[in-house]
């Protein structure tokens, strides 16, 4: 497979994008809090993928992994990727095909307040540590992984996840406190919204025409 897209093939690239988009798309959500910013993460993200395919040899052993960490170097650098996201989409169509993104895209998530209230929460962590919280908990791939995604040592993983976790508790439930927007969940599914779903899907129909 990494051998025929690096090699242009666009069926195989459907593929990966049928297989990784709900992770690089819940990962998104999880990460800023936004549905639409994710929207435009994800698209970013599959199309830097694209881009970057010849990178994609056979010493990537995880292909979710590596395309999380180009999500995450997306979301470093939003503003800079949008620009030459738009310029690059006059040029380059993505495989018309869209996932399903409404089946337990944002885990135990109740509702837009207290995914906003977590996301507020991450974002005081250091930058860091704030990427290897999301990769591992949110995104749930492995220490090796994640090490292979991010380019650092397997210790360095370890070590800054600690810190996040253990910051994490006491910024969210601060946030909680100090939003008074945020209710008990009624019976929520922490799926995301039928609208959010039908505006995800509809987003990335426009984007890879």
């Amino acid at each position: 497979m990494n051998e025929r897209v690096r090699s242009g093939d666009r069926a195989g690239f459907a593929e990966i994008f049928d297989e990784h988009a709900r992770v690089v798309y819940a990962h998104a959500v999880r990460t800023t809090g936004d549905w639409a910013l994710a929207e435009d993460v994800m698209s970013l993200t599959f199309l830097e993928a694209w881009r970057l395919r010849d990178k994609l040899r056979e010493e990537v052993r995880s292909v979710r992994a590596w395309l999380l960490g180009i999500a995450t170097n997306v979301m470093r650098n939003t503003a800079r990727s949008a620009r030459r996201h738009r310029e690059a989409m006059s040029r380059l169509s993505l495989p018309e095909t869209s996932p399903d993104f409404a089946d337990e895209l944002v885990g135990q998530m109740a509702d837009a307040q207290r995914l906003a209230a977590a996301a507020r929460a991450l974002q005081r962590l250091k930058r860091t540590e704030r990427e290897v919280f999301a990769l591992v908990v949110w995104s749930d791939l492995g220490y090796a992984a994640v090490a292979e995604a991010l380019g650092i040592p397997v210790g360095t993983v370890r070590s800054r996840l600690s810190r996040a976790r253990e910051k994490l508790r006491r910024l969210v439930d601060e946030e909680l406190a100090a939003d008074p927007r945020v209710m008990e969940p009624q019976g929520g599914s922490g799926h995301i919204p039928d609208s959010g779903a039908a505006a995800a899907r509809a987003s990335h129909r426009r984007g890879t025409r």
